[in-house]
C-alpha cells in the first residue's frame, strides 16, 4: 500500500500536466467547431485535401457541422494523447527506480518483485482512469452549449470505453518494456516510438485494400469511431484481441522482472 500511495503522489504532477494538455486541446478543438456548427459551406475548404488524408483523419467519415461528427473526428487525437500518456507512465513507473538509483531501497522492502510491479501498475492505472475521466468531463463541458442529442451521449460513452482499452494496451506494453529492457533509459522512448509506429500503420492500412491486413497490427484501427457511431457497439473481435495483448504484456512483465538483473 505504501508503494502504491507513494507512486500516486509522485505522479500527481504528471497527471495534472496531461490533464492540462487534454483541456487545452479540447478547448481549441471545440473552439474551431463553433465556426463549422450550422455552417456547411465551410466544408468546401476540405475538398482540396487529398482523399487519403481525408480518410486518415476521419474527415470524410463524419459531418463536421454536427457536434457528434466533430467529436468523432477528434477521437483519433484523444486516442493519441491518452495512449502516449499511458505508455510513458507504464514504462517510467518501473524503470525510474533504476534511473533514480532507488531500486536498492525498493528491494529491501518486505515485498516481492511481483508485488512491487503490481503496486506500481495499479498506481499507473489510477492515473489513466483519472485522465480519462478528465477528458470525459472536459468534452461534456465544451459540448453542453450545443445541446447534443442522446445519440451523442451514447456514442461518447462507447468511445470512452474504446479509449480506456487503448490506454490499457499501451500501459501494459509500457510496463513490459520497463520491466524487460536492460537499457532502462530507453524504455520510455521505445514505448512512444512503438506507439507512433502502430499509429502510422493504422494510416497505411486505410490507404489500400491490399494493406487492410495491417489493421490487426495497430490498436488504433481496433476501434474505428465511424463504425462505433453507425453500429453503436465495439467490435468484439478487437475487444478480445485488446484483452489478449494486455494479458500477454503483463504476464511478460512479471516474468521478465522477476528474473532480470537490476542496476543498483
Amino acid at each position: 500500500m505504501n508503494i502504491f500511495l507513494r507512486e500516486l503522489r509522485a505522479n500527481l504532477k504528471s497527471l495534472l500536466i496531461w490533464g492540462g494538455i487534454v483541456l487545452l486541446f479540447t478547448v481549441i478543438g471545440f473552439g474551431k467547431f463553433s465556426a463549422y456548427a450550422g455552417n456547411p459551406e465551410l466544408l468546401t475548404i476540405l475538398e482540396d485535401l487529398p482523399p487519403a488524408l481525408m480518410a486518415a483523419f476521419n474527415f470524410s467519415a463524419f459531418n463536421l457541422t454536427t457536434v457528434t461528427g466533430f467529436y468523432g473526428a477528434m477521437f483519433t487525437y484523444f486516442a493519441l494523447i491518452l495512449s502516449i500518456a499511458a505508455a510513458m507512465w507504464g514504462s517510467d513507473i518501473i524503470s525510474k527506480e533504476e534511473r533514480d538509483k532507488t531500486v536498492e531501497f525498493s528491494l529491501t522492502l518486505p515485498v516481492t518483485r511481483g508485488r512491487l510491479v503490481t503496486a506500481k501498475a495499479l498506481a499507473a492505472l489510477i492515473n489513466c482512469i483519472g485522465l480519462l475521466l478528465m477528458t470525459w468531463a472536459f468534452v461534456l463541458i465544451q459540448v453542453a452549449k450545443y445541446q447534443p442529442d442522446s445519440q451523442f451521449y451514447s456514442f461518447m460513452s462507447l468511445t470512452m470505453l474504446a479509449l480506456f482499452l487503448l490506454q490499457m494496451i499501451f500501459l501494459a506494453i509500457g510496463i513490459l518494456l520497463g520491466c524487460a529492457l536492460k537499457q532502462y533509459k530507453r524504455a520510455g522512448s521505445v514505448a512512444v516510438s512503438l506507439l507512433l509506429g502502430t499509429y502510422f500503420i493504422s494510416i497505411i492500412s486505410g490507404l489500400d485494400e491490399n494493406l487492410e491486413f495491417l489493421k490487426y497490427f495497430s490498436p488504433f484501427t481496433y476501434f474505428n469511431p465511424s463504425a462505433i457511431l453507425h453500429e453503436s457497439k465495439l467490435d468484439l473481435l478487437f475487444v478480445g484481441l485488446s484483452v489478449g495483448i494486455i494479458a500477454v504484456a503483463l504476464l511478460g512483465a512479471y516474468m521478465t522482472y522477476a528474473k532480470r538483473d537490476l542496476y543498483i
